[in-house]
């Protein structure tokens, strides 16, 4: 099928409009060329050739555009490769400035290596390291700081410096002022450590002034024993089966218990008043603490002593009535035993060695005996149950600090 000549002239105006849009998309439109050409009162053939024209016109413009950018592109792989080619140049130069500086320090190694080898046997020995910092130096240096230079740079340990261990004399000035610095940090520290103690000590030396902790002299030995004489006197009843018989009443020491009772029975209330007595007393910290710790066992050795009293009466309420030789048997046990351990506390007191043997009796006094750290510095006594919730306080800190470092 044949096409006309207008059929012919709106196709090549269908490819040049499509071809045009795709151009504009990267150049400038060119609508308002067309929009501004009169037309109007053309013939139609006219106005398809004024059009073409018009077309012509617009794609005159790629050839240049074109051109253009391709010399951006140039200029730009021009422009990467002169950087390229500075970097490495810069490179080049870095390297050559690294190994000048490298050569530099082997020479001035190699150079006070010849000046210290004095002997010429290709080592540097201890003297000869001493003798060259000397001189170079100009100081006078120490056999162990001069041992300690050589440690410092003898790697094969032979207790000489060869050509491969030589270093600069910079680099002995530097070790030797970081070792002078070190021993410097050391004593500092040491310094602190004994002021610290120091002070630790005359905290001790002053609560020692307010807890009297010393060694008990002699008259704190005899007075120690004295508080014993409470559960004596309350245990007295439980030997009236072995105390009250001829034999016995001969016996001068039995006549002194005698009298001895008889007078603190004459004092009313007599027992309480020792129990209040020896129970304050033992809470002054200024008592020598044998004393204190004496008087604080002989109340609960009288204590102990209610314990059998209690079971014989309760005893008696049941109407359970034992034979008089077992109850003669266990009172006389009772008082021997109350004897044997007086005996024991007496006899330790004595000799200056507190009596903490006892069983149970013992570790409930050691319990209620201050400590030098129940004071605060100021030597105010610190409650039990204070220092516990203080205690708890330190310990769960720990624990925190634990958790946040983990």
């Amino acid at each position: 099928m044949k096409l006309t000549s207008s059929a012919l002239i709106v196709t090549l105006m269908t490819v040049v409009g499509l071809a045009t849009t795709t151009v504009n998309a990267f150049v400038v439109p060119s609508t308002s060329t067309v929009a501004t050409l009169p037309m109007n009162g053309l013939p139609t053939r006219s106005r398809s050739t004024a059009v073409i024209t018009t077309r012509s016109k617009t794609f005159s413009h790629l050839t240049p555009l074109n051109m253009a950018t391709d010399e951006a592109a140039d200029s730009a792989d021009d422009e990467i490769e002169r950087l390229r080619s500075m970097a490495a140049k810069l490179r080049a130069e870095a390297s050559a400035l690294e190994a000048d500086k490298v050569q530099a320090l082997a020479d001035a190694a190699q150079k006070a290596f010849d000046r210290f080898d004095t002997n010429k046997d290709g080592e540097i020995s201890l003297a000869e390291l001493k003798e060259g910092l000397e001189k170079s130096l100009k100081i006078e240096l120490s056999d162990k700081r001069a041992r300690e230079l050589m440690d410092s740079f003898d790697a094969s340990g032979d207790g000489a410096l060869q050509i491969d261990e030589m270093v600069t004399i910079d680099r002995f000035r530097n070790k030797l002022e970081s070792l002078v610095r070190e021993e410097k940090r050391l004593a500092l520290e040491a310094k602190q450590r004994a002021k610290e103690e120091e002070k630790q000590a005359s905290i001790a030396a002053a609560r020692l002034e307010i807890l009297n902790e010393k060694e008990p002299t002699t008259s704190d030995r005899f007075v120690s024993i004295l508080p014993y004489l409470f559960p004596l006197m309350d245990g007295l009843a439980y030997g009236r089966f072995l105390l009250n018989n001829e034999d016995a009443a001969a016996n001068p020491a039995v006549v002194f218990l005698a009298v001895l009772y008889s007078l603190y029975r004459a004092v009313p209330f007599s027992g309480f008043i020792a129990f209040f007595a020896l129970n304050f007393l033992a809470g002054t910290p200024s008592i020598n603490r044998l004393i204190r710790y004496n008087m604080q066992q002989a109340i609960f050795v009288d204590i102990a002593l209610f314990f059998p009293g209690l079971a014989g009466g309760l005893l008696g309420a049941l109407n359970l009535n034992f034979p008089t030789a077992i109850q003669e048997l266990s009172t006389d046990a009772i008082f021997v035993t109350l004897l044997a351990v007086l005996g024991y506390c007496a006899v330790s007191s004595l000799f200056g060695v507190t009596p903490d043997k006892l069983p149970l009796i013992s570790q409930s006094v050691n319990d209620r005996m201050p400590t030098i750290d129940m004071f605060d510095d100021s030597g105010n006594f610190i409650p039990r149950q204070l220092r516990q919730e203080e205690g708890d306080e330190d310990n769960g800190d720990e624990d925190k600090d634990k958790k946040d470092d983990k």
